[in-house]
């Protein structure tokens, strides 16, 4: 039965597809909606097709206004976060102090409690404090949860490091900066690149937090919650689809900047 053995040593790769399939189906439902010409309000059923979105893609009021403070506390929030996190993971590493341990469990805690018991706590220090909700508020929400997703991620990378590059690098008289900078650095880069990537989307993407400590400030997920109960604008998929192609092309130039790095060491 030549078809049984085929599937017998190809299921994992089709399962692979399949489920890969599966994710990517989102995606290519709003690309598809986003050269759609809806009749009404809502962008449910397919009409006809249309580029009048992709050629006014901020014909809806405030939404690239809302798109970019978006981005704008999207990367502030993984810079502070990718900062803070960085010099966490390496104090829980190379270095032994008192609660080290507790301090350890406590970073998980963020990742393992619910985003709305997280954002009413949130709101109550903010209000106990006497904050103004609006963009800082939710930048230090923002700083706060994407924290312990760039502490893990850098921390796993720190973790597998060979200490003996670096006392090789200061046997060759090499300076506790230029030792950091030249070798430590380097080889920390790409779990501090994935906590930061990982930052970024978290904090451009949530929605519950931000709601709770947004004030009247609207961000791009609240702007598309509540077109949702109006009517969902095209434009709003013109943004999902460039977003993804963008993400798509980032991971692609990365794989090729990684391939061709590895060809040269080869």
């Amino acid at each position: 039965m030549p078809f049984v053995n085929w599937l017998k040593r190809n299921l994992v790769v089709i399962a692979g597809l399949l489920t890969l399939g599966y994710l990517l189906l989102p995606n290519v439902i709003v690309t598809v909606f986003s050269f759609n010409k809806p009749k009404g309000r809502f962008n449910y059923e397919w009409q006809r097709f249309s580029l009048d979105a992709w050629k006014d893609p901020c014909g809806v009021s405030d939404l690239c206004g809302s798109l970019s403070l978006s981005l704008q506390i999207a990367v502030w929030a993984t810079l502070g976060a990718t900062l803070l996190g960085t010099l966490i993971a390496f104090a829980l590493v190379r270095y032994r102090f008192r609660a080290r341990g507790a301090v350890n469990s406590l970073i998980f805690l963020p990742m393992a409690m619910p985003e709305v018991v997280m954002a009413a706590s949130l709101l109550t220090l903010f209000l106990n404090m006497g904050a103004r909700l609006g963009f800082w508020t939710i930048l230090i929400a923002h700083i706060m949860f994407c924290l312990s997703f760039v502490v893990t991620a850098v921390k796993a990378r720190v973790m597998s490091m060979d200490p003996k590059l670096e006392e090789a690098a200061r046997d060759l008289y090499a300076g506790p900066v230029q030792t950091f900078v030249r070798v430590t650095l380097p080889i920390a880069a790409p779990g501090i690149a994935a906590g930061a990537l990982l930052a970024f989307a978290l904090s451009f993407d949530d929605f519950i937090i931000t709601n709770f400590n947004a004030g009247s400030t609207v961000t791009f997920p609240m702007f598309v919650w509540g077109s949702a109960q109006r009517g969902t604008p095209v434009q709003i998929n013109v943004i999902g689809t460039t977003m993804f192609v963008v993400a798509v092309l980032f991971v692609l130039a990365s794989m090729a900047v990684g391939n061709r790095r590895n060809r040269q060491k080869a």
